[in-house]
């Protein structure tokens, strides 16, 4: 069979509702791995808190973070590794205007590093419960332009935190609201999104549209689904995504349904 690019999106599609690998998840990408197909997890969540994820997989494949805004190939430095921007200017801006937006917490991140204007525990594995004195978020700790900001919001002040951004930093920042029922949102790049990497890799790779399977649940994987010859939605996925995919699997995120659907796909 020719190489396939398998595109895995982490939260509510691979993992379970306890956010976890199950041990039939990676005995199949391992041996899809193997077998030569190229397996990449496509992410909105940031390397720091997916390393664990790609490590338990074992897999020696580029990774995509930060919903597209970051593709790189762990522990090796890699030439066609790219990491996609905001900016400082709009990070401390953000700080400084919280308490008038409703910012309850602000995180800032970029590969290797987190910042966050105070500790969490609300979203413990999505928002950092302890921070160290050069992780706090002011100017002299941030030196550089982030990847993405993740902002936890009183509700009723979404609107007026979406205004300031499109008002401010609208030509080249995106918010976009978490699903799920979170008060969270995340700023990246305008025009990043997991389809943005999926496309460079399989350029990369030469791997043909075609031959891309790829596997959401969510709002931030919907250009993904879209672009990939066989988009597949997950059968806990929003309706909405389930509209613009291919297939549907059969079983849910809680009963291995990635993997269920790989073995049948692929006749392992």
């Amino acid at each position: 069979m020719d190489q396939h690019l398998i595109a895995l999106d982490m939260d509510g599609t691979t993992l379970n509702n306890q956010s976890k690998l199950t041990d039939h998840t990676v005995s199949t990408l391992r041996r899809l791995a193997n077998d030569g197909h190229l397996v990449v997890i496509v992410t909105g969540r940031p390397w720091l808190i997916s390393a664990h994820l790609y490590d338990q997989i074992g897999l020696k494949s580029p990774i995509i973070n930060f919903n597209g805004a970051l593709a790189h190939l762990p522990y090796q430095n890699w030439k066609h590794e790219y990491a996609i921007k905001v900016t400082r200017e709009l990070t401390l801006d953000m700080l400084e205007s919280r308490r008038e937006l409703g910012v309850q917490t602000l995180i800032a991140e970029d590969k290797h590093h987190v910042w966050a204007n105070h500790p969490s525990n609300e979203l413990p594995e999505f928002l950092p419960a302890q921070l160290s004195d050069d992780q706090i978020l002011n100017e002299r700790n941030l030196t550089d332009d982030p990847i993405a900001l993740t902002i936890q919001f009183d509700p009723a002040k979404k609107d007026a935190i979406i205004n300031r951004v499109n008002e401010r930093y609208g030509d080249f920042v995106e918010p976009r609201v978490w699903g799920g029922g979170y008060s969270i949102m995340e700023l990246i790049h305008r025009g990043t999104h997991k389809e943005t990497a999926l496309s460079y890799l399989a350029h990369h790779f030469q791997i043909d549209r075609q031959h891309i399977v790829a596997f959401g649940d969510e709002q931030n994987d919907l250009e993904m689904i879209d672009f990939a010859g066989h988009g597949v939605a997950m059968k806990n996925a929003i309706p909405e995504l389930k509209a613009v995919a291919k297939d549907v699997t059969t079983l849910d995120n809680e009963h291995d349904g990635v993997a269920d659907y790989l073995e049948k796909y692929f006749q392992l």
